[in-house]
């Protein structure tokens, strides 16, 4: 039960991070919940699939994002919140991407 309370979490706090109405203060404790509930699944190493599954919709995500702010002309109020969007998804991406990460490094150690 735990691991599946933590997994819903873990959606959960996605997908309030992807959305752009956050205010910074809230983003930073979603985050940091965030990783607390990464933290308890990265115990369990059947959790790798799902991390990766995460990390590569986060990946499409951010190349989405890109091309959306692309679409943007420069100096503009459109742009700078696309620009916004953008390094949010870049840092939420660079926090699942460690936690795939952490959790090969645990694979790999043991494989030894």
């Amino acid at each position: 039960m735990h691991r599946y309370v933590a997994r819903a979490n873990v959606d959960h706090y996605l997908d309030l991070l992807n959305g752009d109405d956050l205010a910074p203060h809230n983003r930073a404790t979603i985050t940091k919940l965030l990783i607390e509930e990464e933290d308890r699944l990265s115990h369990d190493l059947e959790h790798l699939e799902f991390a990766e599954t995460r990390a590569a919709n986060g990946r499409q995500r951010v190349n989405h994002v890109r091309r959306l702010r692309n679409a943007f002309a420069f100096d503009t109020a459109e742009r700078a919140q696309a620009d916004r969007l953008l390094v949010n998804c870049e840092n939420l991406q660079t926090i699942l991407e460690d936690f795939c990460h952490h959790l090969r490094a645990r694979i790999d150690s043991r494989e030894l």
